[in-house]
């Protein structure tokens, strides 16, 4: 999961400041082919822990092996990938080791005077942005959705490979894994989208996205919603962008008709660039925004698309 390599980059960072070194886990069946690609985008060690009951996840053979790497190695900070996977992990692990869990954030900094992992995260429905900190007990845990934090690029680097001896009988997991069914990925994965047209409530109705469609299909990008456009079911849920959807990165990220809610922000801020078009000129989107289009979508993208046009066909 690609969250695990932006973790990496976003640990190199913290480490950085700490003068720390950063290690990761890997835990699976034969997957020692991996080490390789995990030190290339930021660990410095890799604690190995391979056994077949490892193979595919299960919640307690995973929370048992990571309670003991935490044990005998005793990190100072722990992130994991807000993934499915990472969900159902983190929160059990922390409950072993005794300590707390900040889930889903979207900034980690150190304090420069005590030297702790600040956490931040939406709180109150998203309504504020909530700065967190673990004085006290160790590991600092947190988890980060996918597309939040940056990869680095891949290197040359070369780190330590540490195995970890493991010990797992099934009646000790006390799950089986009867079948595998994997589904079909549905519609598009914006995560890795390089330009992004969103609409917002601003776009009036499902037969007005027309155009947004029309623009991301000349700029050769993907269209996406706030969440109010997938509750009206004008686009799917895999299209949601914000708190409760995705986390995306694009170079540039068009907002159509979007307020500019804090918790539609939470999902886009990392864009590279961000344009947006409203008719309300305190929308807050405009607070963010690089370039801002005080203006009628319905007569600003018909013109983009026009100009687009002209330019390729010149």
């Amino acid at each position: 999961n690609r969250v695990s390599l932006e973790l990496l980059g976003k640990a190199r960072e913290l480490a950085g400041e700490l003068g720390q070194d950063v290690s990761a886990f890997l835990l699976g069946d034969q997957v020692s082919g991996l080490c390789d690609t995990i030190m290339a985008y930021g660990a410095d060690n890799v604690y190995l822990a391979e056994h077949k009951n490892l193979k595919e996840y299960r919640t307690i053979a995973y929370t048992d092996v990571v309670e003991k790497l935490v044990n005998e190695y005793k990190p100072n900070i722990l992130l994991m990938g807000a993934s499915q996977m990472g969900r159902d992990l983190a929160p059990r692990v922390s409950r072993r080791v005794g300590v707390g869990l900040t889930a889903d954030c979207t900034e980690l900094t150190v304090d420069p005077e005590e030297r702790i992992l600040l956490q931040t995260r939406p709180a109150f429905g998203g309504n504020v942005m909530a700065t967190i900190a673990n004085r006290y007990s160790r590991p600092q845990m947190a988890t980060v959705r996918p597309g939040v934090m940056e990869a680095l690029k891949r290197n040359g680097n070369k780190g330590k490979t540490i195995k970890h001896k493991v010990s797992l009988t099934e009646k000790e997991i006390g799950t089986k894994i009867l079948e595998l069914v994997r589904e079909k990925r549905k519609g598009v994965s914006l995560g890795e989208a390089k330009l992004i047209v969103a609409a917002g409530r601003g776009v009036g109705s499902q037969t007005e996205m027309k155009p947004l469609f029309s623009l991301a299909k000349v700029m050769g990008g993907e269209v996406a919603g706030t969440r109010i456009i997938v509750e009206e079911g004008w686009l799917p849920v895999e299209r949601q962008v914000g708190q409760t959807g995705q986390t995306v990165r694009p170079e540039i990220y068009i907002a159509c008709g979007v307020s500019g809610a804090i918790q539609h922000r939470a999902g886009m801020m990392g864009s590279r660039y961000i344009i947006a078009i409203n008719k309300d000129v305190r929308a807050p989107i405009f607070e963010v925004a690089d370039w801002g289009i005080v203006g009628d979508l319905h007569e600003v993208v018909p013109a983009f698309i026009k100009a687009l046009q002209d330019s390729t066909d010149k």
